[in-house]
């Protein structure tokens, strides 16, 4: 287990890919599994709108607030040192305008102490993330399967996989690393085109479900934890921390029935 030396930055980053160290992140959404992630070396900490599913019961990202992220966001800055904090700009609060999104993205700043944003969209939202990195934020790109769109995918499936698509990804890639994003985050792309990508862009490629030849990786915390009822096929369980709950909690059940606690 390697603890981190020094405050993690978005200058650190940018060093990590020019040197070809690999970058571990990972989702948190509360104090504690902030501070565990960490603990145990942790790059960059994301605060995913993936909270909405894992976290909040819902059956997507969609419904997620800003206000929710605000909330998970700040826990999060509260139980970290040194890793970089990134929190997602749920749906609706950034598509409408560059205007928009930087007035959601100052909110977040302001009132969590997070370190960058995140936002979905390749060459459409090029000109956001131009605006935005003008205006002193860091902005982290996402590619490929971007969850907020789920309803026009029809479901969370593989992108990019003819050569068409795959194009498109690759151009997405190239316009959101010349319009200032500090890193983009390629999910559930084929391997070869996240290869591709991450040899053609400056800026570092986190990969889950790309392959191991993106610039770093990341996972839910869920699902690396063995919390999830089901994981994605890309998505390793390092843990079964399911059963382990769920035995724990039925033996002082049975314990509290059969008069042996307190």
């Amino acid at each position: 287990m390697t603890q981190i030396k020094k405050r993690t930055t978005a200058s650190t980053l940018l060093a990590d890919k020019q040197a070809q160290r690999k970058q571990v992140w990972l989702t948190a959404y509360d104090t504690p599994t902030a501070a565990l992630a960490e603990m145990a070396g942790v790059d960059v900490i994301l605060v995913g709108d993936s909270l909405g599913m894992v976290s909040l019961g819902f059956d997507s990202t969609i419904p997620v607030t800003l206000e929710h992220m605000i909330h998970h966001t700040a826990a999060v800055v509260r139980g970290r040192d040194k890793a970089w904090v990134v929190c997602d700009l749920p749906f609706g609060s950034y598509q409408a305008s560059p205007e928009q999104a930087f007035a959601s993205a100052a909110q977040v700043l302001q009132q969590t102490g997070c370190d960058a944003v995140k936002i979905e969209g390749g060459q459409h939202m090029a000109a956001t993330i131009a605006f935005l990195s003008e205006r002193g934020i860091a902005v982290v790109a996402h590619l490929g399967l971007t969850p907020q769109s789920v309803k026009k995918f029809g479901g969370f499936k593989r992108q990019g996989q003819s050569d068409e698509a795959a194009d498109i990804i690759f151009q997405d890639a190239q316009a959101v690393s010349n319009a200032g994003a500090v890193a983009v985050v390629l999910e559930c792309i084929p391997d070869d085109l996240a290869a591709r990508i991450s040899a053609a862009i400056e800026i570092p490629s986190i990969g889950i479900g790309a392959g191991k030849d993106c610039d770093g990786q990341v996972l839910v915390w869920h699902d690396l934890l063995g919390l999830s009822e089901k994981n994605p096929p890309f998505a390793p369980a390092y843990t079964n921390l399911r059963e382990s709950i769920t035995t724990a909690i039925g033996q002082w059940c049975d314990d509290v029935r059969a008069g042996k606690q307190p």
